[in-house]
């Protein structure tokens, strides 16, 4: 499978997890928050932080009929229009939120939702795009995106195998190279029982890609099981602290929350390590406390060794346990003193 490269950062399953912030609307409209909010994911350890860069009018339009109208969602109440006009990232606030990630030294790129977007963040020098999963369906944006020939990433939440054919298709034919997928749930939470991680493994076989997860469900748990089974992005949303609202918040972690994240996934790549039955260097040390043959009743010379006075007990010193049976009725060879290791030698040939 090919390895992917973000900002220098190679991704893929030979590799620690990928981490993805995602701010999303979780600035609340000031500008200054949304600095504190990249500033705070940065110190996460997140190996990435995600904008969205849309306007009210390039989503959709200012109409209030039931159709564009949302319900059954955190939303609720809102007309599209209405909800991306409070949640967006206005256009001119990506400069300086790109200026800051520089001087941060953390990676920056964003979700663009129209071509006006891309060429936006292509300026700016973002070393990645990433199609959100209401836009995978949209075959002329990702052929659009994918012609800046930077790295890719899509999520495909609702979207079916036929559909996530089609948008791998499009970012190819547009001349991507480097394309990552996030199998996603596109529910806001997402339930965990509906999550279903081991969709990760064909995802990636499937279309030849390295595959990842964008994380909707409450808290870190799935995000990190996920990492066993072949997650090589994690994509989660970030929040200063959920009780100050936002578009995003109520599913998003707070700074202490996603620091454990990140460690967590990466302990949990860290642990998959090889196919192994050896002793562990870790084990070398509890070795001497298994079980082994001891004397544990003096024994003359020349005496039967008995379940008397032999015994399988900790610690690991003398012969293996499996011998217990070879050595009941034998003789012994010489004095055998209580507490010594059984070894081949203090037993007397039958022959």
């Amino acid at each position: 499978m090919k390895i992917i490269e973000i900002d220098g950062r190679k991704i893929g399953p030979d590799h620690a997890p990928y981490v993805i912030c995602e701010i999303s609307g979780n600035h609340n409209g000031s500008f200054e928050r949304a600095i504190t909010l990249l500033e705070a994911a940065a110190a996460t350890g997140a190996d990435a932080i995600k904008i969205q860069s849309y306007t009210p009018d390039t989503m959709t339009i200012d109409h209030d009929s039931d159709q564009f109208k949302i319900s059954g969602t955190p939303w609720d109440g809102y007309t599209l229009y209405d909800l991306y006009k409070e949640a967006q990232t206005p256009f001119e606030w990506h400069e300086g939120l790109f200026k800051r990630a520089c001087e941060l030294g953390v990676t920056l790129f964003s979700s663009p939702f129209d071509e006006t977007a891309v060429d936006l963040l292509d300026d700016l020098g973002a070393p990645a795009f990433k199609i959100a999963s209401f836009e995978a369906i949209d075959l002329p944006l990702i052929r659009y995106t994918a012609a800046k020939g930077k790295p890719m990433i899509i999520s495909t939440g609702m979207a079916n195998l036929s559909e996530i054919h089609d948008a791998v298709r499009a970012a190819r034919e547009g001349g991507c190279e480097d394309l990552i997928l996030l199998h996603c749930v596109s529910s806001y939470p997402a339930p965990d029982e509906q999550t279903n991680l081991r969709t990760l493994p064909h995802l990636g076989e499937a279309f030849d890609c390295v595959a990842g997860l964008s994380d909707h469900t409450m808290g870190s748990a799935v995000a990190v099981a996920s990492i066993a089974l072949g997650a090589s992005v994690i994509e989660k949303h970030f929040t200063l602290a959920r009780a100050d609202g936002g578009p995003d918040a109520d599913f998003s972690l707070e700074p202490d929350e996603f620091s454990s994240l990140v460690t967590d996934c990466k302990r949990a790549w860290v642990a998959l390590g090889d196919v192994a039955y050896s002793l562990k260097g870790a084990e070398e040390g509890s070795a001497q406390f298994r079980r082994s043959l001891y004397v544990v009743k003096d024994v003359e010379e020349g005496d039967v060794l008995s379940a008397q006075n032999i015994r399988s007990i900790r610690p690991g010193f003398g012969m293996a346990p499996k011998h217990l049976d070879a050595v009941l009725g034998s003789k012994a060879s010489r004095v055998l003193k209580r507490g010594e290791p059984l070894s081949w030698d203090m037993v007397a040939s039958s022959n």
